[in-house]
């Protein structure tokens, strides 16, 4: 269809802005029937977690040896023939000969069987608190990939939705290229159309990311297939490849708002405080106390290691055919307690304490490289909160409404025949720029807030079933 000409400009003018603001209006919009909110993203995946489901079968594992370890080795019996007569075998011939049934039964050094017992229960006690930490780790994870959906979904309907407008534009411009009266030049109808050439690459390339998120976030919603989660009875068999998210952000509420405040930077010190119950550092704290059962486990080496034993030696009675001997015959009874004695103990059981304080010193360090690496990180995005903040307010205040004015002034301009088309363009094409990079400004606030509550996740954060 053929656009008027110059004279009907004014027209054109009241089109294309009339364009632009249903354009703007479109941009918020309902929840798609079906579409997945973070909060259900969040759950299903943390309800299909595979490494949940095998933390707790460690748990069990390492609880059964706690068990174990509190019982005393099993008894030794021994069954055998005592002083057999080498030229006959007969059981009778010698009054020596028996027939020995005895039992023995070691018992660990000192406490070591309270000790281990303890040690192991500290280790399984570590567990729940990874568990926590792992749904903390994947709260933030699918807030990432499923605003990265929202993101390139969004994107996707700012360029669609502008996408019209630049239509116009280039049957605008041809029009008035082929209207005698005209004052559009070749370079400007080339202009436009090179414009809605790049807008498409522009579409394949956001709906290349959208794809790419979409796939990396249903990897954590998918149940693996034939498989049931053991907090999903039913049998869930997964979520559909084309999962769709919802249409308008999340509200992530901002734990701790006090340590955003510009210009009162709280210090390392205070941070830690908010730290030390977080579970990744509770779950070091278990290992710590664990380390601290195995350096007085070790120390148990010095003391000695108890035995006792008892045997029954039955023997036959005399022949009836020897007058000259007695014909019964007692049976022996023996008793007898074993120990050995840590002597030499410099090459032996001082290097096993001595291993078993660094193996503890080691996990202290590595609590404390746990706490800097977390406070370096909180105050990294930290800053970066305070900046997005900062950039999203000029946005909302100022930059997006000077864009629009930009854009209407360039448009009115042109229709006056005052301006030039290539700044009609130009100003459209930075009036959508600045809409995609507020939605980005938005975006990246978000995943900030998620990473930041990250670092005040504690145990009481995750009831019982995973959610959180």
């Amino acid at each position: 269809m053929k656009l008027p000409g110059r004279n009907e400009r004014p027209l054109q003018q009241g089109l294309l802005q009339c364009a632009l603001l249903g354009a703007l209006l479109c941009l918020y919009g309902w929840p798609a029937q079906g579409a997945m909110t973070l909060t259900e993203a969040v759950d299903i995946a943390q309800r299909n977690d595979p490494w949940l489901v095998g933390s707790e079968y460690r748990q069990q594992a390492i609880e059964a040896q706690s068990t174990a370890a509190g019982s005393l080795p099993d008894p030794v019996v021994s069954v055998g023939f005592a002083n057999l007569p080498t030229d006959t075998f007969d059981f009778d011939q010698e009054t020596m000969t028996q027939f020995k049934v005895g039992v023995s039964q070691t018992f660990p050094r000192g406490h070591s069987r309270a000790l281990d017992q303890q040690r192991l229960s500290l280790l399984g006690a570590q567990y729940p608190y990874q568990r926590d930490d792992r749904r903390a780790k994947v709260a933030v994870n699918i807030a990432n990939l499923w605003l990265e959906v929202f993101r390139a979904t969004e994107s996707i309907r700012l360029i669609e939705q502008d996408r019209a407008l630049f239509e116009d534009l280039v049957d605008v411009a041809q029009s008035s290229y082929s209207t005698a009266v005209g004052r559009t030049r070749q370079q400007d109808l080339i202009r436009a159309q090179l414009e809605l050439t790049r807008l498409e690459d522009r579409l394949t390339v956001l709906h290349e990311r959208r794809d790419v998120s979409r796939s990396k976030l249903n990897e954590w919603l998918r149940a693996a297939p034939g498989e049931l989660s053991p907090h999903n009875a039913q049998g869930q068999a997964g979520i559909s490849a084309n999962v769709s998210v919802a249409e308008t952000l999340p509200q992530i509420e901002l734990y701790h708002p006090a340590l955003y405040k510009a210009g009162a930077t709280p210090s390392p010190q205070e941070i830690a405080s908010y730290l030390r119950d977080h579970p990744a550092i509770l779950s070091l704290d278990r290992k710590i106390d664990a380390s601290k059962a195995g350096i007085e486990l070790a120390e148990q080496k010095y003391r000695p290691q108890w035995s006792v034993n008892a045997s029954y030696g039955y023997r036959e009675d005399n022949p009836v055919d020897n007058p000259s001997m007695d014909n019964d015959r007692a049976d022996f009874f023996s008793f007898g307690v074993a120990f050995d004695l840590p002597l030499f103990t410099s090459k032996r059981q001082d290097r096993q304490v001595q291993s078993a304080i660094a193996g503890s010193e080691a996990i202290r360090t590595e609590k404390w490289l746990a706490l800097r690496n977390m406070i370096a990180a909180f105050e990294t995005q930290r800053s970066k909160l305070l900046r997005l903040n900062q950039r999203q307010g000029l946005y909302q205040s100022r930059l997006l409404q000077e864009m629009q004015e930009q854009a209407e002034a360039s448009l009115t301009a042109y229709t006056t025949n005052d301006g030039d088309f290539s700044e009609v363009v130009r100003a459209r094409i930075d009036e959508l720029n600045a809409r995609i990079d507020a939605l980005d400004i938005e975006v990246d606030r978000l995943k900030t807030i998620s990473q930041l509550n990250y670092f005040f996740a504690t145990s009481s954060s995750f009831p019982a079933g995973g959610t959180s």
